[in-house]
């Protein structure tokens, strides 16, 4: 390998990357975290007690991390005494009340350990994807650094694609490396860092935009089956995404074919697989008996079920939505970095690769639709919509290549300098 190939740099950029994460290996999980870490200790044959005690180690030390730092940099307390067996044992206490209790009372069915009602576990029981993923890294590396480790293929994996999306639009390898860095350093790549399913959601819709690319690129044949691949894979990481993926992408190219005023070609046929895709989502969804969209409005409005059901869901969710997205929007004026970006990508890929654009909006837009089916200004931050950000992952290094490559003379045009003397008699 010549040491300034591409190929080079990607690796160069990845192991930048990976070395920066070091900063962070505890700390980064969420209440979602000890579900699917449950239920890949589970896969790996681990009974209900201790992959429940494995979990809340795990989580107790991420605690015990957040609360460290925080306690050094506190101005107040900074000189007293650490609070970290403090929070530790807090931390233990809690978790383990629930658990045991639900344990106590027979609630061992599934592969997740019960941390909250059946009903709101049966959620991560219908996601065996990313939990399959994390069984050979917690085998091999333990809890804590299996689960960095695996945060850290999928992120570099998620940048690699984004190279190679660009690469395959013919984008110069400075264009695609700048791509690749935009993932790790924009909110996806910090999301994707976390231990839950967006990292793979992520990286599997980048693999599908891959897909696309290569469809609009003569290979149509490859395109389309990596577009098929990434939809299935995406069923068993999060059905909802394989969903709103396949039918954006559907509509994405039934637009391309509505504008050409041709139904034939590549186009026609990766509408269709995205269409089917959807279909089969929905209808396998029905089959294995996955929790129905009213099923996951009452988990919204009833806060994860500790309240009792609400009878008029769907008025009120509309309700909360409008609620939502106006707030969202305020705060979005307040700090429009977001706007700006996904603005300026747009610009920036449509006016380069314009039907490579719509289905990169398409696929952009997935992430609005995820946020709309869980109006909550409090999830974590933005992890929720962080499928927008591949617009400006892609986008803005077509736009940065517009503005810094050199422009075409306009012919007739002189060069500037000193005329020759056989000009000078011809005049």
């Amino acid at each position: 390998m010549k040491p300034r190939s591409p190929r080079f740099w990607v690796l160069v950029l990845a192991a930048v990357f990976a070395l920066l994460q070091l900063a962070n290996v505890t700390g980064r999980d969420t209440p979602d975290t000890k579900n699917y870490l449950s239920y890949a200790l589970s896969l790996r044959g681990e009974s209900k007690h201790d992959a429940a005690a494995a979990t809340i180690d795990y989580a107790c030390a991420g605690k015990v991390a957040i609360a460290h730092r925080n306690h050094d940099v506190d101005v107040i307390r900074f000189h007293a005494a650490s609070p970290d067996a403090r929070v530790l044992e807090e931390c233990r206490r809690d978790q383990w009340r629930g658990v045991s209790k639900r344990l106590a009372a027979g609630e061992t069915a599934g592969h997740t350990v019960p941390f909250m009602p059946p009903r709101f576990m049966r959620i991560f029981e219908v996601r065996p994807g990313y939990p399959v993923l994390l069984v050979p890294f917690i085998t091999v590396l333990g809890v804590t650094w299996g689960l960095w480790a695996s945060a850290v293929v999928i992120t570099v994996a998620g940048g690699v694609l984004a190279f190679l999306v660009l690469r395959s639009l013919r984008a110069s390898t400075v264009t695609a490396l700048t791509g690749q860095a935009l993932f790790y350093v924009l909110p996806c790549g910090t999301t994707a860092m976390r231990p839950m399913t967006e990292g793979l959601l992520l990286t599997l819709t980048l693999a599908a935009l891959w897909g696309c690319a290569l469809v609009l690129e003569c290979r149509a044949r490859a395109g389309t089956w990596l577009v098929v691949a990434a939809l299935a894979l995406l069923f068993t990481v999060k059905h909802s995404q394989a969903l709103f993926l396949g039918l954006c992408l559907a509509g994405g190219c039934a637009l391309l074919c509505l504008r050409r005023r041709r139904w034939s070609g590549p186009l026609r046929t990766l509408s269709v697989a995205g269409g089917c895709g959807a279909a089969a989502t929905v209808l396998l969804a029905r089959v294995l008996h996955y929790p129905s969209e009213t099923e996951s409005l009452q988990d919204l409005l009833t806060n994860h079920f500790a309240r009792p059901d609400r009878v008029q869901v769907w008025p009120e969710f509309f309700h909360l939505q409008l609620n939502f997205w106006l707030e969202w929007l305020r705060r979005q004026l307040w700090e429009p970095l977001l706007p700006a970006a996904l603005a300026a990508a747009a610009w920036g890929v449509l006016r380069r690769r314009p039907a490579f654009g719509v289905l990169l909006l398409a696929a952009a837009f997935t992430g609005v639709l995820n946020q709309a089916g869980h109006p909550d200004i409090n999830i974590w931050g933005d992890r929720l919509i962080v499928l927008v950000w591949l617009l400006p992952v892609v986008g803005l290094p077509l736009l940065l290549e517009e503005a810094v490559r050199p422009r075409p003379r306009a012919a007739g045009a002189t060069v500037p300098g000193p005329l020759r003397r056989g000009t000078e008699v011809a005049r």
